[in-house]
């Protein structure tokens, strides 16, 4: 008989999830406790305690061709970069497809999950849900757990000394909705994340004033590159990540630097990080420098005491007249329905082993999906930890022995805070081609490069010098598409096809795709060659 796996949540995590147990011929159940798909893509005016939510406005910050699943690229008419409702309907048009809605069991709430008293043999749980008011209780061989990371606010009002006199209004921002309501205003956002820069924006736009404060700066990237391509399209590509792994740090430090600091000058602006030698993911805004350039946000550094009415700043600046603090400080992780021996969370620390399994269990059938953060679209990153996951549930890949997967956990965790430093948005920050790399190569789906270059010399320069998108991990193994080719090569004209609104006369381009062609392939064997001798 299949084996039942239990799917808690159905966002993208929990969809992704449900596609890859079906695709394996496991027999999934998805337990969602709204009435609706999307999880943190499907925005609400009003949400209750417990569950992710997001502002109105909100848009990816990654493209389309590099955020949707591996088997499934987005419509060519979708925009490049997609505001939440075209996320929505990408979802809808996913479950449809491979008719994942039957799977799904809407309000219903995951209330415990625990280990069947035969667990050491079977390896199965027990999932006790409610349901319109009822307890339901129901035994699997798996479960995947899918409920995101995005719904326990860190609202660390300890550190402001002086917050209780303030008598303005203050919220954490996964409580901003819109900006109307806040004419006027003198807000003070704090934080410079994606959700604080977006925040400070949008009330900019209503404002008297907005300040955002920081305590040690950031990046701020565009999502437009060169040519008026997708940041991450150009970013993301195997050539940059095979320089980012070989090249001395000082030289990928002032790599990363040059490349950060293209758009605008981060010290002129008040934002150069403070460690600059790590490889923080930046915040992703393209109005937040011209914001700053004519005086809609001020820039100022951290907040040392509030009084009723003003904030005091490190550098010894006050600002008075506050009438709204945002806390834009991020979240903190939590399991209500897991007991802590199973995955404990200490001081927002979260040991798994490659971001997924409990290393301590005596059988592998339990797996987070989702719970990192990528320099690079989460969705295809948690297909493909769902992917792997599935199969190890199947008995086609096994996990190492626990001493394996701590020291791994250990060595891990150094390697991430010596990149990327150990602030709370870093605790599950990961380099994206490696660490999908590293995951295909447990299910046998990793391209096979040098293979490829004799087989298919064309597709091998794309696959090499091009975005990474998700389609790479379909050209073989198990899972394998037979549209990823086409799909590959076919990228920049899905890119393009939302941007050709208004029709222009022809021109006359001279043939020189041969000769690039030659070009590109003389590039991969020097790249192969230059890359062997690192190895």
């Amino acid at each position: 008989m299949a084996k039942k796996v239990a799917v808690i949540g159905a966002g993208a995590s929990g969809l992704i999830s449900l596609k890859c147990c079906v695709d394996e011929g496991l027999t999934p159940t998805c337990f969602e406790r709204t009435d609706d798909i999307g999880g943190l893509w499907k925005f609400k005016e009003n949400v209750e305690d417990g569950l992710a939510c997001i502002y109105q406005s909100v848009i990816t910050n990654t493209s389309k061709e590099m955020s949707c699943f591996s088997d499934f690229p987005m419509p060519e008419d979708f925009p490049n970069f997609l505001h939440n409702s075209k996320i929505l309907e990408y979802f809808r048009i996913f479950v449809k497809k491979f008719d994942l809605l039957k799977y799904i069991q809407f309000q219903t709430t995951v209330l415990r999950v625990k280990k069947r008293p035969d667990f050491s043999s079977s390896g199965q749980w027990e999932v006790i849900t409610e349901s319109k008011g009822k307890e339901h209780s129901a035994v699997f061989d798996a479960v995947l757990v899918c409920n995101g990371h995005h719904f326990k606010p860190h609202l660390p009002l300890g550190s402001y000394p002086g917050i209780e006199r303030f008598k303005g209004q203050y919220f954490h921002s996964r409580e901003y909705k819109k900006p109307e309501g806040f004419d006027g205003k003198h807000i003070l956002v704090i934080g410079i994340g994606n959700s604080a820069a977006d925040i400070a924006v949008e009330l900019s736009t209503k404002a008297a004033q907005v300040f955002i404060s920081t305590r040690q700066g950031s990046w701020v990237i565009s999502r437009i590159s060169k040519h008026g391509y997708p940041l991450d399209m150009v970013l993301r590509t195997r050539f940059r990540s095979m320089l980012q792994n070989v090249l001395p740090r000082r030289v990928r430090t002032w790599m990363w630097e040059r490349q950060m600091n293209r758009w605008f000058n981060h010290e002129y602006y008040g934002l150069e990080p403070q460690n600059k030698y790590l490889m923080k993911i930046p915040a992703v805004n393209d109005d937040l420098p011209s914001r700053i350039l004519y005086g809609a946000i001020k820039v100022k550094s951290r907040v040392v005491e509030l009084t009723e009415t003003s904030a005091i700043f490190e550098d010894g600046t006050v600002e008075k007249d506050i009438d709204v603090i945002v806390f834009a400080t991020g979240y903190t992780y939590s399991f209500p329905f897991l007991e802590d021996s199973l995955v404990k969370v200490e001081d927002n620390m979260v040991s798994l082993y490659k971001y997924m399994f409990p290393s301590h269990l005596e059988k592998s059938t339990l797996a987070c999906i989702g719970l990192i953060q990528p320099q690079g679209s989460i969705f295809p990153t948690a297909e493909m930890q769902a992917r792997w996951a599935t199969r190890v549930f199947k008995g086609l890949c096994t996990l190492p022995s626990e001493r394996t997967m701590m020291e791994d956990i250990i060595k891990r965790n150094k390697r991430r805070i010596d990149l990327f430093g150990n602030n709370l948005s870093q605790i599950f920050q990961t380099h994206y081609i490696d660490y999908l790399d590293e995951l295909a190569a447990e299910i046998g789906a990793k391209p096979d490069l040098l293979s490829l270059l004799f087989r298919d010399p064309k597709l091998a320069v794309k696959v090499y010098f091009g975005p990474c998108s998700s389609y790479q991990y379909r050209l073989e193994g198990p899972g394998k598409w037979e549209g990823a080719r086409s799909a590959i090569l076919s990228q920049e004209k899905r890119l393009l096809k939302p941007l050709k609104t208004r029709a222009l006369a022809p021109t006359f381009n001279f043939p020189v795709s041969f000769l690039l062609q030659i070009l590109g392939l003389l590039a991969v064997a020097l790249a192969f060659v230059f890359q062997l001798q690192w190895y």
